[in-house]
């Protein structure tokens, strides 16, 4: 990585930071939920391989929208086009009630480009891993499992994108008797 490329990252870290300071995970110990998009980023060029400087920042900002007073025009003026598509791709639309979202994200993320299809196999392995490590606050054995089930149709829309994150994908399903 050059010295452009470790600005420009940094400069995106460094935003999503802000923006999401005053959040936690639902976790019983209440994690920064930065650590969030961080280990996203993480899963993408650590185990995926991913180079992509634009997934890379897309992944570290792929909620700022959906959970923070971001736009998508913000994130276009400051990390340009290809970045702020990337995210609008993966972002949810808070408006519509959790099983709507739930279901236009299994039905849109087939024909999303392949940048985003990276990001959204990431947040999946990262989530489902969250959720193997600790149950959320309030959240039932059947709410953990109902929610692999449902990522796992979500990953069944998204396969040849990344074989080493759908492979570790595939494990966590198994193991937790989910077919993909």
């Amino acid at each position: 990585m050059n010295c452009s490329s470790t600005a420009v990252l940094l400069e995106t870290v460094n935003f999503a930071a802000e923006k999401h300071r005053n959040q936690r995970r639902k976790d019983p110990e209440g994690t920064p939920y930065i650590n969030h998009p961080i280990g996203v980023a993480r899963i993408l060029s650590h185990e995926g391989e991913i180079t992509d400087i634009e997934v890379i920042q897309a992944a570290l900002l792929h909620d700022t929208v959906e959970d923070t007073d971001t736009t998508f025009e913000e994130l276009e003026s400051v990390f340009g086009a290809t970045v702020a598509r990337i995210v609008q791709e993966v972002t949810d639309d808070k408006s519509l009630p959790k099983a709507e979202r739930k279901r236009q994200q299994v039905e849109h993320a087939p024909h999303c480009s392949h940048q985003a299809k990276l990001v959204k196999l990431a947040d999946k392995l990262y989530n489902l891993r969250d959720l193997n490590r600790c149950t959320p606050e309030g959240w039932s054995a059947q709410r953990v499992q109902e929610y692999f089930e449902w990522a796992s149709q979500v990953v069944k829309g998204i396969r040849g994108t990344n074989a080493a994150i759908e492979e570790k994908l595939q494990q966590l399903f198994l193991e937790r008797g989910v077919k993909l």
